[in-house]
């Protein structure tokens, strides 16, 4: 099919709402605007950083990038490439609860600096916008407030860009205190600079006598209010990282290391966890389904028990502020001993969005830390291409969803994890000592039992955390 350089779409549903005061039960109508710059910072700089990231977390551990056969390796048209990112954007859109009324896309060799978009297109926009009845414009890239401000004068509808539906995604989904504050931060450190703006505009309302002052007076006081709160939720993140790490403290004094899932939101993160652990959190196919962290202990085959930390998806150009605020939450990302990166299988853009990963992953400066990488949704691949899968030693195909594959992920797991490293040890214990014997059967595997004149006698692979308890035990082979 021959792509046009700019096209609009009118999707035709119920009969349009024409009161913009529209009630909580009834969703948005959302026009969507994606845009593609051809030079400065454009997608393809924005890719081959990427793709630098991707290589730097690779050569950190010593392995060449594993790019398995069936993935497309980065082959798109731009025209191609447009639609994976605004197949993405119609996704966010429905995340935030909207109803996309349709769609425009602009190609420009670099932004307007007043209103991003040209001038034609902005007025393409307006008649568009209006015939779709829809009641927001949401604009796949960052605004600046200047601009924002242009470009709803010139439609006269809410303009909405990438970072702050986002961040309204972001809130809808927070269940837990903590995650709630996080998002909080988030949005008024993205409101804070967008008040000047508006601020000017109240100082200039009436132009004359007793106008001027109240304007800028109402400016400062409402960024002193946000300054304010911001300071105090900062407080209480504190409180929740000081709570964190009195709990990190506890759980260190039993050695359980921290496997972490990561990876690009909807790969099936929160599927994999429930699989691996039985926890029951959410899964969901609309994006940033899992926000609050989750901690749950599985056991190795070797008997070791780890804790398995779901998080956050990423995406791109997955807003600064977003990270910052959720340094609370990554905090088991950045400590974890293993990191579990969980992709699409079946995605086109896997690669791209792998790249996107280990973009943010270098920003929490994780990059030195073990990847096993974990290519989920077998599932959904043709037979034949299954068939022809062959994981590396640091990486796994899965189905999360059928349980495909899952034995062997805990294999590699388990031989990849080296906090509490297991070790061969022989052991005689007395047949008298019931709470000695339950722990070895709990915590390590046994390999040779044999019983003589009231011992045990047992050949142990057993972690180095009971080895210690076992000296008075062990015996020499």
């Amino acid at each position: 099919m021959t792509r046009q350089s700019s096209r609009t779409t009118t999707r035709q549903g119920r009969q349009p709402q024409t009161n913009p005061a529209r009630g909580r039960d009834i969703p948005e109508r959302v026009f969507l605007v994606g845009v593609e710059f051809r030079s400065g910072k454009s997608s393809k700089l924005k890719q081959a950083q990427a793709a630098k990231a991707v290589a730097t977390a690779t050569s950190s551990k010593g392995s060449e990038p594993d790019h398995p056969s069936h993935e497309k390796q980065n082959t798109f048209t731009p025209a191609e490439r447009i639609e994976e990112s605004m197949i993405e954007f119609r996704e966010l859109a429905r995340s935030a609860g909207a109803v996309v009324a349709g769609e425009i896309v602009q190609r420009r060799d670099k932004p307007d600096p007043a209103t991003l978009l040209g001038k034609g297109k902005l007025a393409e926009l307006n008649g568009a916008a209006a015939m779709a009845h829809a009641d927001v414009i949401l604009i796949d890239h960052d605004l600046s407030p200047s601009q924002q401000r242009n470009i709803e004068k010139e439609v006269n509808r809410r303009v909405i860009d990438r970072t702050q539906l986002i961040l309204d995604i972001f809130a809808r989904h927070a269940r837990t205190r903590e995650g709630q504050l996080q998002v909080e931060l988030a949005q008024l450190e993205y409101m804070l600079p967008r008040l000047a703006g508006h601020g000017a505009e109240m100082s200039q309302l009436g132009g004359g006598i007793g106008t001027r002052g109240p304007g800028e007076t109402k400016l400062e006081t409402d960024k002193r209010k946000i300054n304010r709160r911001i300071r105090h939720v900062k407080e209480q993140i504190e409180d929740v990282r000081r709570i964190r790490r009195q709990q990190r403290q506890h759980r260190e004094d039993v050695p359980m290391p921290v496997v972490a899932l990561v990876g690009y939101t909807n790969a099936g993160k929160s599927t994999l966890f429930n699989r691996l652990t039985g926890a029951g959190v959410e899964q969901s196919q609309r994006m940033f389904a899992t926000l609050d962290p989750t901690l749950r202990g599985i056991t190795l085959p070797s008997k070791r028990k780890i804790l398995l930390s779901d998080t956050v998806g990423f995406i791109r150009n997955l807003p600064h502020t977003l990270v910052t605020s959720f340094r609370a939450t990554l905090e088991e990302v950045e400590r974890a001993a293993l990191l579990l990166h969980v992709s699409d299988v079946s995605s086109p853009t896997a690669a791209e969005q792998q790249a996107q990963v280990e973009k943010v992953l270098g920003e929490l400066e994780v990059r030195g830390t073990t990847r096993l990488r974990v290519f989920n949704k077998i599932d959904l691949l043709p037979e034949g291409e299954r068939d022809q899968l062959h994981a590396k030693p640091d990486s796994a195909y899965v189905s999360a969803r059928s349980g495909d594959g899952i034995e062997t992920l805990l294999a590699r797991i388990d031989s990849m994890v080296t906090v509490d490293k297991v070790q061969p040890i022989h052991v005689r214990v007395p047949q008298s000592e019931g709470r000695v014997l339950s722990q070895i059967e709990a915590r390590a595997k046994v390999l040779v039992r044999s019983y003589r004149g009231g011992f045990v006698y047992l050949q142990l692979e057993a972690p180095e955390s009971l080895a210690r308890e076992l000296v008075a035990f062990r015996q020499k082979k």
